[in-house]
């Protein structure tokens, strides 16, 4: 069974993989899937030139009439052959899901936490969860034709036994380039580059009202933790891309220099600390990784203390959906972003 650890670790842990797939390698072989020792070459039997609207579970099928032409893809895990338009797409990474979903390209398989982002309801009718933790006999039912995963995964060599693995960096190319590269895997570079363009001009259009009305005015990304705070920077979800990369907009010198200048994208912090990482205006929410309880930082007089929540300037983003960075969630926080940045005029 596979555990999937959340991208800050930049690595996910795959248990007891070798075993299970030993187990059900022989059906791999019968399910028209590509294998690492055929280069993916049988990966491209998936059926071709099925729309956006075809339920995922037609997609494919049980029959297979695409023209098994593969092109060279440059992965986290090197160059990897895969099919020239994969119809059967397994995504295990939660947080790529909507770059498919963007494209127009829905995946047959996804994990339980994109499932639940509330921006994806509705596109993902007849996708199939595989959980949070998916077996490789999961895995292999979904007969498909590429697998998305992360590069910290362990065991890809046992994925590549059911279909071509592409492994990705998690925050290593910004999410314009990524959803090129995207374009570029799914066959749908034409659709990726429309994309960007139509993104850039939103931005264009809000950025001037947007610096206009928060003026010199500092903002901070604060998610309370069990042991804490996490202060998220530029490249890690929750509106960080479009506060501080599109907007221009400033973090506290300290919220700057440890969670942006730094390359991390976040760092932790204590309540004693908290003053000095907290902006004029603070986005947060609960942390999604863990059960605590965010009130205990929410009631304490330190956080009351602060400017911000005194002036009303904190705005609660949505653990479940904020936390991604991929376009469809994109859209979705520019509209709640630009909103409240609008509101401390």
């Amino acid at each position: 069974m596979f555990k999937f650890i959340r991208p800050y670790t930049l690595m996910v842990c795959v248990l007891g993989i070798a075993l299970m797939l030993a187990a059900c390698g022989g059906n791999a072989s019968n399910a028209g899937s590509g294998t690492s020792g055929s280069g993916g070459e049988a990966a491209g039997t998936a059926s071709a030139g099925s729309s956006s609207d075809t339920p995922p579970s037609q997609a494919g099928g049980n029959e297979s009439s695409g023209t098994g032409k593969t092109v060279t893809f440059q992965a986290g895990n090197g160059d990897v052959q895969v099919p020239e338009h994969p119809q059967r797409i397994v995504d295990l990474t939660n947080f790529y899901t909507g770059y498919f979903l963007a494209l127009g390209v829905k995946p047959v398989g996804v994990l339980e936490g994109a499932m639940e982002n509330p921006y994806f309801e509705g596109m993902l009718d007849g996708v199939e969860s595989v959980g949070s933790e998916p077996s490789p006999e999961k895995i292999l039912s979904l007969k498909p034709d590429l697998i998305i995963t992360y590069t910290g995964t362990d065991g890809i060599d046992q994925l590549e036994q059911i279909a071509p693995v592409v492994a990705i960096e998690y925050g290593k190319k910004n999410y314009k380039d990524q959803m090129i590269d995207f374009g570029k895997l799914t066959g749908k570079e034409a659709e990726a580059k429309a994309w960007v363009e139509q993104w850039e001009n939103k931005i264009n259009e809000l950025k001037p009202k947007i610096q206009e009305a928060v003026g010199s005015k500092t903002v901070s990304i604060l998610n309370p933790y069990a042991k804490g705070l996490y202060v998220f920077g530029h490249n890690f979800g929750r509106g960080g891309e479009i506060i501080y990369d599109e907007f221009g907009l400033k973090a506290p010198p300290e919220a700057q220099k440890e969670a942006i200048d730094s390359g991390t994208g976040w760092a932790t912090i204590s309540m004693e600390k908290l003053p000095e990482f907290a902006g004029d205006i603070i986005f947060t929410c609960p942390w999604s990784g863990d059960t605590s309880d965010p009130n205990i930082v929410y009631d304490n007089p330190v956080w009351k203390s602060l400017p911000a929540v005194k002036a009303g300037h904190v705005f609660q983003l949505n653990p479940k959906a904020d936390t991604y960075n991929d376009p469809v969630s994109l859209e979705a926080q520019l509209k709640f972003i630009s909103n409240s940045l609008l509101s401390v005029k």
